[in-house]
Parts: structure tokens; C-alpha cells; sequence
């Protein structure tokens, strides 16, 4: 079961998708090239790890994977972790099912739900650090603070001229 398993997602890191499918079951193979369909193009995969392996009665076991990945167009580097679940089939395990259960969405295909404040669209992001102007604590794009006028400073002489008769 093991060696199916990395098998598998060494073959998917690699995009080497007609080789992973060999170890998909019948009935998930569809849904398993429809979720990778983006890898390769708009989605790099960097690495996998296989985090954990256990055995769920006979015939049945389940692996986590860890996914590192990014956007062909962002390059942020992205983890996430998905559940996939295999079955034995006479000697040959297959994956029947996987779905995300930790990190970021996207890699499945699958979209981040909409933020709470504006269903509509997602908050954007920073891409940078504020650059700060020296002298006078305001980041870019926001307005200088306003320039007080100068202090007007009276002097006293030290000798006072004597006042004419």
C-alpha cells in the first residue's frame, strides 16, 4: 500500500498523470484528473511528503500528504494537506477518494470561501512592506503629515540700547 502511495504522488509531482492513474480506482479516476487538471500550468508542485500511513481494517487504509505548491503567476509558495483514501482490490490498492484537510485552497481546483465582509470578493492582498519616508514616519501612498508653521522665537537683547532724552 505504501509503495502505491508514493508511487502515486511521485507520478503526480512529476505530471505524470496517465502513470498516477494507474493506482485510481475506476470510479475516481475522473474526478482525479478533473481536480489535477491545473497542475503542470497554472499550478507547480515543488514537493510532497507522505506525512502519515494508517491501516483502517482490512483492505482499508488511509495516507496524508503534505502538497508544497505555487501559482504559475504569484510564486508564494502554498501548503496544503490532503486525505486520500485507498482500498485494496485483490492485491492492487487504489486511491478511491481524496479531499483537503489543512492548508490552502486551490491546488484541488477547489476555491477559498468568500471572506465575511464582502461575500463577493476576497480581500486583497499586500505584496510588500510599507516603505517608510525617514524624518517623517509616513508610508508610501499615504499623505505627509501636515508641516507646522514655523515657531517664531523672540530674542532679548543683552544690553538694552539706553532710550533718547
Amino acid at each position: 500500500m505504501q509503495d502505491a502511495a508514493q508511487e502515486l504522488n511521485l507520478n503526480t509531482r512529476f505530471g505524470r498523470m496517465e502513470l498516477a492513474a494507474e493506482h485510481v480506482s475506476e470510479k475516481a479516476r475522473a474526478k482525479f484528473f478533473d481536480s489535477r487538471k491545473a497542475w503542470g500550468g497554472a499550478i507547480r508542485v515543488a514537493d510532497y511528503e507522505l506525512a502519515g500511513l494508517s491501516m483502517k481494517g482490512e483492505g482499508e487504509a488511509e495516507t496524508l500528504v503534505k502538497i508544497a505548491w505555487y501559482r504559475a503567476n504569484e510564486g508564494d509558495l502554498k501548503v496544503t494537506t490532503l486525505k486520500q483514501k485507498w482500498r485494496d482490490f485483490k492485491g492492487d490498492w487504489k486511491l478511491t477518494e481524496e479531499a483537503r484537510i489543512d492548508g490552502e485552497h486551490g491546488l484541488l481546483g477547489d476555491q477559498a470561501p468568500a471572506s465575511a465582509a464582502d461575500p463577493g470578493q476576497a480581500a486583497p492582498r499586500r505584496t510588500q512592506f510599507p516603505t517608510i519616508r525617514l524624518g517623517s514616519g509616513a508610508a508610501l501612498g499615504e499623505a505627509p503629515p501636515p508641516l507646522s508653521p514655523p515657531r517664531s522665537e523672540t530674542t532679548i537683547p543683552a544690553d538694552p540700547a539706553p532710550a533718547a532724552p
